[in-house]
């Protein structure tokens, strides 16, 4: 797939702040769906910094956090039997956020998330997604996913 999943997004709802190409301000973090796992990575910046060297908690959890809706969205929507840019792709929002962190992640390299679905159901995905830098695994998330409710698309 050489398309992002979150470039899938409509515009209306791509402003997100950790995946929204739409938001200038963001991480436009890009997910991408391999063979049934999704991969994505991102450089922190040195204002990510919770200690100097060490990247700070809070940027860790929104990548993982954004990765897994991507991961759920991808995998909810080809569950159905359609394919990415086979219309409007699912959307999800989290539901519940678990972080582990499993050891300091360190500042100043590119950080690896690697996602897959555990478990897709019609309105709920549950996503475990491991953030790595180098070869060194540095937290473990799993989040659960649920469909975006209607309420929350924005009105035009």
């Amino acid at each position: 797939m050489s398309k992002a999943i979150q470039d899938h997004y409509p515009d209306d709802l791509a402003h997100c702040y950790g995946c929204g190409r739409n938001n200038p301000q963001g991480h436009r973090l890009k997910s991408y769906w391999r063979d049934g796992v999704t991969v994505a990575s991102f450089t922190p910046a040195p204002w990510h910094t919770a200690i100097p060297g060490f990247v700070y908690g809070g940027l860790i959890a929104s990548l993982i956090d954004c990765h897994a809706t991507g991961t759920a969205a991808a995998a909810a929507t080809l569950a159905t039997g359609r394919t990415l840019g086979d219309g409007e792709i699912l959307r999800y929002v989290t539901a519940a956020l678990q972080v582990d962190y499993v050891a300091p992640t360190p500042a100043g390299v590119e950080l690896q998330l690697q996602g897959r679905a555990a478990e897709v159901g019609e309105r709920k995905v549950i996503v475990e997604v491991e953030l790595s830098a180098g070869d060194a695994l540095c937290a473990r998330g799993r989040v659960v996913a649920v469909r975006m409710p209607a309420q929350m698309r924005p009105r035009t």
